[in-house]
């Protein structure tokens, strides 16, 4: 069971990803392949065709993202 403080965590981190989704899609496949999915760098560039620089790269700027959103609160 999560605590109050882990559950508020989750409800945020899923309303930052909804968040994130209405503008960047991909950044949110890339969160839940990595984070959730388990997938490394390359599992991931390999399933979305793009490349391990890319997918790097997108990972940083969303977890940036997601963050800043996570901490306005």
């Amino acid at each position: 069971f999560y605590s109050n403080e882990k559950a508020a965590e989750l409800v945020a981190l899923d309303d930052a990803l909804n968040s994130l989704a209405k503008f960047d899609e991909r950044k949110v496949r890339i969160i839940e392949m990595r984070y959730f999915g388990g997938m490394s760098l390359e599992e991931t560039a390999a399933a979305l065709n793009l490349s391990i620089a890319t997918i790097g790269h997108e990972t940083r700027l969303a977890r940036a993202w997601l963050h800043r959103e996570m901490n306005r609160a």
